[in-house]
């Protein structure tokens, strides 16, 4: 009987993941993802529900007619700057550009995220905040300025160490050992 419910579970799990594509520990945390960001949005559209929805929708609109645009030339612009100097540079050809690009892309989205959540205080937008930080307002631009700084030179190590460790391996010279006669 066990052997036989062990085969169901398992025939359960395979059958899940056809019809899903994943694992049924990934179904569930989906499931609880879903069900956590349905009870956010229900207490969120408590209060001021037009308000909310229209920051939704000018939110999405902002970032698909303004920011889209900007963060993609930006990327193009970045591209063929490193793809001059990649074609200057003989030593680099085999390398991909797409990997190196990365290392600039990642620190940058990321400074960029922290500075569009963060703004009203980066920027010195709000009023009165320090009463409730207990930080003045002039600190919050140095501090994200040394955040993106420190994003940066990660970035900078993970590509030092990836380019140290994709480097051509020369084989061990052994010196030859006499023979014992």
């Amino acid at each position: 009987m066990a052997r036989n419910m062990a085969k169901g579970a398992r025939g359960l799990a395979e059958g899940i993941r056809a019809r899903y594509g994943g694992s049924l520990p990934h179904l569930a945390l989906v499931l609880c993802s879903f069900a956590l960001t349905g009870y956010a949005g229900l207490r969120l559209l408590q209060g001021d529900t037009l308000g909310v929805v229209i920051w939704f929708v000018g939110a999405a609109l902002l970032h698909d007619l303004a920011f889209l645009p900007l963060y993609t030339v930006t990327d193009r612009v970045a591209q063929r700057l490193l793809r001059e100097h990649r074609s200057r540079d003989t030593a680099s050809r085999s390398r991909p550009l797409a990997g190196r690009i990365n290392y600039v892309r990642v620190p940058a989205f990321l400074a960029l995220l922290l500075l569009l959540v963060w703004y009203p205080l980066v920027l010195g937008r709000v009023p009165g905040f320090s009463t409730y930080t207990g930080l003045p307002a002039g600190v919050f631009w140095a501090r994200w300025l040394l955040i993106t700084a420190v994003l940066f030179a990660l970035s900078a190590a993970c590509l030092v160490v990836a380019l140290w460790r994709a480097r051509p391996r020369r084989p061990a010279v052994r010196a030859a050992r006499p023979k014992d006669r």
